[in-house]
């Protein structure tokens, strides 16, 4: 049998979700490498979504009044993942900061990747799929 080596991944930007208060009392962790960004939620049953940073297609930010209050915001991701199109990465610190790190972060994953809009426009192509 061969050894699994543990791989340890430098994360560029990790946060809990802040539900309560700003304060990060949730069993949700987002991360982000220079290649993905990952979701990790639960306590004893752990579920990882992970969305390879040039699959994202637009990164906006939403702020309640409350969230303004606390601090804490959150960044709505669209992207061309086939399993997750649309995610959130909910009630996180400085969020209009970490929306411009995804942002920076996506151009430079594409640009060292040379991907060019074809990838997009089969995602768009598949998303018209079952309408005409």
């Amino acid at each position: 049998m061969k050894s699994v080596e543990k791989v340890i991944e430098n994360y560029i930007w990790q946060d809990r979700k802040r539900p309560i208060f700003g304060l990060p009392l949730s069993f949700t962790k987002y991360k982000m490498t220079d290649e993905k960004l990952i979701v990790e939620t639960g306590i004893l049953s752990i579920s990882q979504e992970e969305v390879r940073l040039y699959r994202i297609m637009d990164v906006s930010v939403k702020c309640t009044l409350l969230q303004r209050i606390f601090k804490v915001g959150t960044i709505h991701c669209c992207s061309a993942d086939k399993s997750t199109p649309e995610f959130d990465i909910k009630d996180i610190k400085n969020p209009i900061q970490v929306k411009d790190l995804i942002s920076k972060n996506v151009e430079e994953e594409r640009n060292r990747k040379r991907i060019a809009g074809r990838e997009y426009m089969e995602f768009e192509e598949d998303q018209h799929d079952g309408l005409f």
